[in-house]
């Protein structure tokens, strides 16, 4: 919920999103990590620091304990959560991209689940892996750190670049940055009518997509 009280700037807006206490369990967001108003955290939920959790995503702790390590992110619309007595984890600098769903696994360290993503229960994805968009891995599957995972059934189709590592932590440090701007400048308001005259254009930014990573120089 985003509340905005009439005495206050639009500079120091209180932003909250949709947390809730479950059996006793209050999720946990350290200061300098930012979840969207309209994220939703439900019970043993626990972030480290420098995280972003996009608009939309759910990370329910309800049945098993959630733990989103230091600098990761889990973007739009992305759906974590376990079976009873199993835990999701996402380990520092996870890269979780729009729309995936993590159910009882565990992402390794600076690893990437690609948009659209399924990751099934017991599944242990090794560190700086990558996984393609709309992959289904199987449960219990246990993959091996730097490994490019693609599919539905996903299979590993070979290891992952020092090039591809290269972007995939370019990458996660723009949404590292991200968290940091929108925690000081992201702030409810009514939209324009029309387009200013002399409206910026975007900041630029030396991110590419992975297919253009792949073709630069080393």
């Amino acid at each position: 919920m985003i509340r905005v009280p009439p005495t206050q700037s639009p500079q120091k807006v209180t932003r909250m999103a949709y947390c809730y206490e479950f059996k006793g369990f209050v999720p946990v967001v350290p200061e300098d990590s930012y979840v969207h108003p309209q994220a939703v955290l439900i019970g043993n939920v626990i972030l480290g620091h420098g995280c972003y959790i996009g608009p939309g995503a759910s990370l329910r702790g309800d049945f098993g304990k959630i733990v989103i390590g230091d600098g990761a992110n889990v973007q739009d619309n992305c759906i974590i959560h376990s079976f009873p007595g199993r835990d999701a984890v996402v380990e520092t600098d996870g890269h979780i991209g729009h729309g995936a769903i993590l159910h009882g696994c565990t992402v390794g360290r600076n690893a990437l689940v690609g948009m659209n993503a399924v990751i099934m229960d017991g599944v242990e994805l090794g560190a700086e892996s990558i996984v393609g968009a709309q992959a289904f891995v199987r449960g219990e599957t246990v993959i091996r750190p730097r490994s490019m995972v693609v599919g539905s059934p996903a299979k590993v189709i070979r290891e992952v670049s020092e090039k591809e590592v290269a972007w995939k932590t370019r990458g996660t440090a723009e949404y590292q940055q991200l968290a940091r701007d929108c925690l000081v400048g992201l702030r409810p308001v009514t939209p324009l009518k029309a387009v200013e005259p002399d409206r910026p254009e975007m900041s630029a930014s030396d991110v590419v997509s992975i297919q253009e990573a792949r073709q630069t120089p080393s």
